[in-house]
């Protein structure tokens, strides 16, 4: 990887009451992911998880059944990622790849994404980078939905 991100891409961070290990620690649990990951009013289920270098996690995010909308990427109101661990370094650092089920071209590719966990005043600078997005997940999109999962993790923690 360069020094800077290539294509499309996005980097969210928040300062989250807790110390690194414990944050690092909410990454690697599913009961945990579905808690916290799933942005806003969605909800999530992990189907599968192997939290070591070279394993990863399946995992589907809902979209709330009253939104007027079906705008989910795998089905009307369904994203369902695979994530596959590539660096597992506690408690700094994770990166991992991610990729939408879909057949939808636009959103079809690999997503990677390193999460850092830096010790700060008041607690742990949490940081997300996402980087290669695929041409249908806008980059504003991407950025309030990590926002709004960094908001749901810090309210596990404050």
């Amino acid at each position: 990887m360069t020094d800077t991100p290539e294509g499309t891409w996005t980097r969210t961070s928040r300062i989250i009451a807790a110390p690194p290990e414990r944050i690092y620690d909410a990454f690697l649990d599913p009961v945990a992911l579905a808690q916290w990951l799933p942005p806003a009013e969605m909800t999530g289920i992990v189907h599968e998880f192997d939290g070591r270098v070279g394993g990863g996690y399946v995992m589907s995010l809902f979209y709330p059944p009253d939104e007027q909308e079906d705008r989910g990427k795998t089905a009307d109101r369904e994203d369902r990622v695979e994530v596959r661990f590539i660096e597992l370094t506690p408690p700094h650092r994770i990166v991992e790849t991610i990729r939408f089920v879909s057949d939808d071209p636009a959103f079809q590719g690999e997503i990677r994404m390193t999460a850092t966990f830096a010790e700060a005043a008041g607690g742990t600078e949490v940081t997300l980078l996402f980087e290669n997005l695929p041409p249908g997940l806008r980059a504003e999109d991407n950025d309030e939905g990590a926002r709004l999962s960094l908001a749901q993790l810090a309210r596990r923690f404050e």
